[in-house]
């Protein structure tokens, strides 16, 4: 039996049109209405995931920021905070410029971008959130971040993942959510970490938990949940980490799990 529903945003519950379908949305709501639980987990800041959330009229912790942040989307509690350490994070910030990557910094639920960032307009119009502008983010570092996202070419940032591993082992979740997005949270940041502390809190076990996601950020919780689903868009190797491999996010492939494995349809 599923208790407890935690589902990716990009590329799985959202479609290509950044929405959530009507048919999936249906999928949903029939499932809260038996009882179960629905929540997001995504690597999206809190301020960006929460219009989905009300959307659907989920009163549920949010998993954001990888699983950094954990906070409620009608009370507003924090139910989990992990954010990067200061010294480490520093430390990633000088070395991305080093390498020319475009920086996106997550302080305090606020985006904070460079000069001559060549992404950041198409970034802010797909989370559609704001963002704040400073000569130099080193700058803003004086707390610690949720998350830093680092924007180049898949082979560059895989180099760049291997160089961060060596240097800071053990300290940092290192992964990406697109092919051309290297996200760094915290060692505890990730979404696995975060629905292992919510279930605890709800007294849920993990058998009793489906996870639905499609990238290399959603790993660790495929393999939390008793029930891993991997959407028909993800890549072989993602599917290959999955309990059960649905259709794509164009395809409902989030309302087709619901159905399969929450309402037995």
């Amino acid at each position: 039996m599923i208790r407890l529903v935690a589902l990716d945003l990009d590329d799985t519950l959202l479609n290509s049109q950044l929405a959530i379908s009507p048919e999936t949305a249906a999928s949903i709501k029939r499932a809260m209405e038996k009882g179960v639980t629905v929540t997001l987990a995504t690597g999206r800041m809190y301020r960006s995931a929460l219009p989905f959330a009300l959307e659907l009229g989920l009163d549920v912790p949010l998993v954001t920021y990888h699983g950094a942040l954990v906070k409620t989307s009608r009370s507003k509690e924090v139910i989990c905070d992990w954010p990067v350490p200061l010294g480490p994070a520093r430390d990633v910030v000088r070395l991305a410029k080093e390498f020319g990557f475009d920086i996106n910094l997550y302080v305090d639920d606020e985006l904070y971008a460079g000069t001559g960032h060549r992404y950041i307009n198409a970034y802010v119009n797909l989370a559609k959130v704001p963002y704040r502008q400073v000569p130099d983010l080193l700058d803003v570092l004086h707390k610690e971040p949720h998350k830093i996202l680092l924007i180049g070419e898949e082979e560059k940032l895989d180099e760049f993942d291997a160089v961060l591993r060596k240097q800071f082992p053990g300290q940092l979740h290192i992964a990406k959510s697109k092919p051309y997005f290297l996200e760094i949270t915290s060692a505890a940041g990730t979404k696995g970490h975060a629905l292992d502390e919510l279930t605890r809190n709800m007294g849920i076990s993990q058998q009793e938990v489906m996870a639905v996601g499609d990238s290399y950020n959603d790993l660790e919780m495929l393999e939390f949940a008793g029930t891993g689903v991997a959407m028909g868009n993800a890549r072989p190797e993602i599917q290959a980490k999955a309990d059960f491999v649905t259709l794509s996010n164009e395809e409902n492939g989030v309302a087709a799990a619901i159905n399969k494995f929450v309402l037995n349809n």
